[in-house]
This record gives structure tokens, sequence and C-alpha cells, in this order.
């Protein structure tokens, strides 16, 4: 058995990189992920990505946040210290909006922080996993799992006729095709 896990495809061009992923995908070659070095549009689409569940994590962290301002107004106001104030009810909703209003933005704000660097394992301490440090400069990657795709030599000749410049393997050989 191999210990190569990924097989690495660097191309200088975004759209050799989408006629290599058009290759593959033709050829039932599973691809593990795209790195880029800016957002290519549509490549979610051609990689078959599911949308974004973040905007169901905002809209808890929203409603959190806005049931903790009319929870505390509510327990401060009417509950803990009630006052007479003008003759107006304790239970005046138009003076909640302001802090409900402002509380909700903080919590999703706040909460949105913390679910970005859970989720992209960001959080202090942890070395970040890049698989090829040009994909962040100049270098467009599409990372194939060896485990799954073992004809390697076919790999290398799909990325090769879609333009790669070279293929790295996991041993950290490089195949240069320039």
């Amino acid at each position: 058995m191999s210990s190569t896990k990924y097989i690495l495809g660097s191309f200088a061009d975004p759209d050799d990189m989408m006629h290599g992923i058009d290759k593959l995908q033709e050829n039932n070659i599973s691809i593990y992920d795209c790195f880029t070095p800016m957002p290519i549009h549509g490549i979610e689409a051609k990689l078959g990505v599911k949308p974004s569940r973040l905007p169901i994590a905002a809209f808890c962290f929203g409603i959190t946040g806005l049931v903790s301002g009319i929870s505390l107004l509510y327990y401060t106001i009417v509950y803990d210290w009630p006052m007479n104030i003008g003759g107006k009810p304790a239970l005046a909703m138009p003076d909640f909006v302001p802090v409900s209003f402002e509380l909700t933005i903080l919590f999703c704000a706040l909460g949105m922080v913390a679910t970005f660097f859970f989720r992209n394992h960001l959080f202090p301490g942890r070395a970040p996993r890049v698989m090829d440090l040009r994909a962040t400069d100049d270098r467009f990657i599409i990372a194939i799992d060896a485990k799954e795709n073992t004809d390697y030599e076919k790999i290398n000749s799909l990325l090769k006729e879609a333009g790669a410049v070279d293929v790295l393997h996991n041993e950290r050989k490089y195949v240069s095709y320039e």
C-alpha cells in the first residue's frame, strides 16, 4: 500500500484548473477539494458543494440575542425594579427595541466569529493545514484523494493534458511538466 494520501495538481491559470476538473470528472475520478488564491465563480456548482448552513447559525444566534435582550429588560424593568414613569405601562415594547436590536447584532456577530473559527479549525494553538503553500500565492491546486483513486499514472496524464504545471504526491516528489 502506498503512503500517498493526496495527489495535488498545480495550475497557473484558473481556466486550466476548471478544464482539469472537467477532465477528472469525465473519467469518474473524485476530487477531494480545490485551493485557489482568489474566488472562482462557479467552482462550487462544478464540485457539487452543498450550500452553507451559516445563515441558519446566524439566525439562531440572532434569536438568542433578541430573547436575551427582551428577557434582561423584562427582568430589570418589570419584575425586579418596577417604576411608574409618566404613567406609562411597565411593559412598553417600544422602549425594548433599541437594546434588543443591539444585543441581537452583538450575539449574531460574536457567534458567527466563533462559528467561523470552529468550522475552519482556526482556533488559537492550531497549526494551519495547508496542502501546498503556493495555493495562497499564485497557484490553483486540485487535490485528489489517493486512497479512493489508485490509478496514479492516469491521474498524472489527465492533469498534464489539462495544463498542470506540476503534480505533487504526498511523498513530496515533484513531477514537472514545464
